[in-house]
Order: C-alpha cells, then structure tokens, then sequence
C-alpha cells in the first residue's frame, strides 16, 4: 500500500514538471535585421537593407519581385547575415498572379547553412540544401491534380529534388492550398520552435490579419543552425508575377532557456505597481487639461474619429468612388448613343424622302412642321450611267485615232524612204499621193463609225451643260481631225525640205 501511494505520488510530480515545461511562457523579439517591409523597402540605389538579391528579382518601395510574368525567369534574395538565435517564426506576406488558368512554378522559403544560387534549378535556388526549403508550388508536374500545393522538404545537402513527382517522395509534410490571384495578399507564418516546424496559412480572402488557418505541424524536425533566410521564385513555360511584400522575423525564447535573464517575483509586482501608479497619475493630468481646456477637449470615444477612417469605411468609400465612375461612364454613353440615333433618324428621313421623289410620290409631313427641302439633284442615275458610258467611248475612239496616226507615219516614212524622197523636178510621187488618200479615206470611214456607234449607244439626251459654253463631241472631233492634218502637212514639208538640202551634197 506504502509502494502503491509513493508511485501516485512520483507520478504526480512527474505530470506537474511536464506541465510547467509545457506551459512555460516564450519570449518574442523581433529582428529587423532579418526582416524588410514597405515603404521604402528598397532605398535609392535599389538595394535593400542587409538582403542581397539577384536573378531576374526587382525590388521596389514597396514590394520585391522575385520572377516576373516572363517565360523562364528566375529570381532569389537572401540575408547577407546568418541568424544568431535558434528558435524563430517568420511571416510571409506575398502575392502570386497571372492570367492563365493555371501558374508555373512557384515560390520558396529557405533556411539553409550556405546562401542558394539566384538562379538555381529549385524554385530559383540551389539544389542540394542543407536545411529546410517550404514550397509553394503552383505547377502539377505529375499531372495528379494536386496543385498548387505547400509543402516542406528538409535536406541534408545530399539529395536531389524530384520536379516529376513535385518532391512528393521527398516531402515532410504538406496541404492543398490555392494561393494564385487572391483579391488580398496571402500570408503564411511559418514557425520553429522546439524542434517543430508548424506552418499556418492565410488564403488572402480576406483582410484579416488574424485569419490564419493550420497547414501543418511536424515534430522532430532538426534544423542546423546558423543558417540564412531566403526567398526565391521560378517561372517555366507558364508564367505569373511573384511578388513578396514583407518578410518579418521574429526570434523565439524561452524564460527557461539558458542565458535569459530572470525577474523576480518581488521585481515583478514592484514593477506593475510603479506602472499603475504611473497611470493613475496620467489619467488625473487628462482630467485636469479637459477641465482647464472644455473647449479645446473632444469627446475621448471620438477623439481621433474625424481625423482618420476605418477599414469599413474606407471601403465604402471606394465602393461608392467607384458606382460614381460608373455612372458618369454610362451618362456619357447614354449622350453618344442619343447623338447616333438622331444622326441615324436623320439620315433615315432624307434618304426616305429622296426615295419618294424618286417613285413620284408626294413626302410625308406631320402636322404642324414645315416640309424639309431636299437638296437639288441635276443629274440622275441613268444619265450619269450614260455619261459615263460616253466617256468610256471616247477614251477608246482616241486610243484608236492615236493607232491609226502611228500606222499613217510609219507608212509615209516607208513610202518616201522608196520613192527616193521626191521626183527630179522637185514634185510629190504620185505612189505617195495615192497611199495618202486612202490613209484619208480609212480615217474618214473610221471616224464615221464611231459616229454611228455612239448615236446608237446614246439612248437618252446627254445631262444639261453648265451656264458657262461647252463643247459638243462632234466639234471635238473636228479639232482632232484638223490637229492631224496640220501635224501631216507639216511632216510633209519637213520631208520636202530635207530632200532638197540632199541635192548640195
């Protein structure tokens, strides 16, 4: 019976110790040496504070792209520092868009005991790590489905990441989730502590900060230490923009690590009195300014209400900015659309009330308004139709003039070139007189033709000329057939005079 009651007891001791052990209290520090966040996350010269980056990453005020929305683009950053603390928990604030149905390839997070390549074969980094590497793949390599997905792998420095199985025989553990084209940055905190790595995701559906869910929790996890944070990202054949907004580390301690200092209990209610007591006396200053100052004091509730606005607000706001935009879009629109259909309408009108003309059918006019005059149209259809029949004609019976004015030069230079140019008294060959002649003819017989061809074609009377003088065909036919004559007496004499400067030599 002794034996049984010293056993309850150690068992109780040993159930409190696990307790205290289990319930003891971690000190939280953050490292802003470890960390980057907007604004001015980049300074001037484009470099960020104590992070190195390189690849194809951009790093601006307020974000750094690690790839953009290129094909085969990779990009990765690392701290210039390794860590000096063991425990530590990191939050990640990123967005992964694009417009393609699916992305490629993702995004890592890297604590490694040696700085990763910029433009690696693993996401952007290097592949052998010795460390942890936590995935964010958006590509099914493996064609099972099972994309995007997150995922930690741990290395030793002596393995080589399956991208056809997605690392899936290589994994520690993981969870299907969909971080691509959020209406909101997505978040993930992942944290090491204890030698468990647990990894909490925000789905970026919402602007809760708090609004995290649990990815994973692996125990036994064994990490180096002394390594470095980094980021990278990959693009393949695919491609989306992977932008990491802050990256904010925080150290972990225990208060029964090792080397941290202890505060008392004596110390500790010494201290909270000091501070209530300091707040005491702050209050009873707030009261006294309000009572010396009743006009200048506003209401403690509302102090800062005017001045600033809250999320709700500020999305009502927007939401209203916007539905005024729209409206202004569409009232411009409505204006255009009422232009159209009036030009239309009138467009309508006259081409309806040239159509009742046409038909000799007397315009319609409502009640009350005044006829509209349509504009006066000289020459109709069919008569256009026709002359541009007569002109078609006439450009033909030229090109045909032109052909027989070639064949009458030819033939006459031909003729003189065998009658020895003139006769011994200085006379025309008689030959050549005959060959004029029926040129003559030919051309007389021609022209008649095309006389009659024309009176034939021409069914209607020819449009009215204007007030000025005009000519008629048949008097430009005359011209014609007199410039011809001149131009062949004038050849004759030139020919009649070459041929008697022939006899001085």
């Amino acid at each position: 019976m002794e034996f049984l009651n010293f056993k309850l007891i150690v068992c109780a001791f040993l159930l409190c110790l696990f307790v205290s052990v289990n319930t003891q209290s971690v000190h939280r520090r953050f490292e802003y040496k470890y960390s980057f966040k907007p604004p001015y996350l980049a300074q001037k010269d484009g470099s960020v504070p104590f992070w190195e980056y390189g690849g194809n990453a951009i790093a601006s005020g307020e974000s750094v792209r690690l790839a953009p929305s290129l094909r085969s683009q990779k990009g990765a950053i690392w701290t210039k520092q390794p860590i000096n603390f063991d425990w530590w928990e990191v939050d990640i604030m990123f967005k992964i868009t694009g417009r393609g149905r699916i992305g490629a390839d993702g995004l890592a997070f890297w604590y490694t005991t040696q700085r990763g390549d910029y433009t690696g074969e693993v996401f952007g980094s290097s592949d052998k790590w010795n460390g942890l590497g936590v995935i964010f793949d958006s590509f099914d390599n493996d064609n099972k489905h099972n994309n995007p997905y997150i995922m930690a792998v741990v290395n030793d420095g002596t393995k080589v990441f399956d991208h056809k199985s997605d690392g899936t025989t290589q994994l520690l553990s993981g969870c299907l989730r969909d971080f691509r084209n959020k209406p909101f940055p997505t978040r993930a905190k992942i944290e090491y502590y204890m030698n468990t790595l647990t990894v909490y995701f925000h789905n970026g559906m919402t602007n809760n900060e708090q609004d995290y869910e649990l990815c994973f929790r692996a125990e036994n996890v064994v990490l180096p230490r002394g390594g470095h944070f980094g980021l990278s990202a990959a693009t393949g054949g695919l491609a989306d923009d992977h932008d990491v907004i802050h990256f904010l580390t925080t150290a972990l301690y225990s208060t029964q690590q090792p080397g941290t200092q202890q505060i008392s209990s004596d110390e500790q209610q010494k201290l909270s009195q000091e501070y209530q007591e300091y707040q005491k006396k702050l209050e009873q200053q707030k009261e006294e300014y309000r009572k010396e100052h009743p006009d200048e004091v506003r209401d403690k509730d509302s102090e800062f209400d005017d001045w600033f606005e809250s999320d709700g607000q500020r999305e009502l706001r927007q939401i209203f900015q916007g539905q005024a935009q729209i409206h202004d879009v569409l009232r411009d629109l409505n204006k255009k659309v009422d232009e159209v259909i009036g030009k239309q309408m009138n467009s309508i009108s006259m081409l309806t009330a040239v159509y009742s003309q046409a038909q000799g059918q007397p315009q319609q006019v409502a009640p009350g308004q005044i006829p509209q005059q349509m504009p006066s149209m000289p020459i109709g259809r069919h008569d256009w139709d026709a002359l541009v029949a007569n002109n078609q004609l006439m450009i033909n019976t030229i090109a045909e003039l032109k052909g027989f004015v070639i064949e009458v030069a030819r033939k006459s230079d031909s003729l003189l070139a065998a009658s020895g140019g003139t006769a011994a008294g200085g006379g025309i060959n008689p030959q050549f007189l005959t060959e004029l002649r029926d040129s003559i003819t030919n051309i007389k017989q021609t022209v008649g033709g095309v006389s009659q061809r024309l009176m034939a074609q021409a069914q209607v009377a020819p449009p009215p000329c204007p007030a000025a003088t005009c000519a008629s065909f048949t008097a430009i036919l005359l011209v014609a057939a007199m410039q011809l004559a001149l131009m062949f007496i004038y050849a004759l004499y030139k020919e009649r005079k070459e041929a008697q400067a022939k006899k001085f030599f």
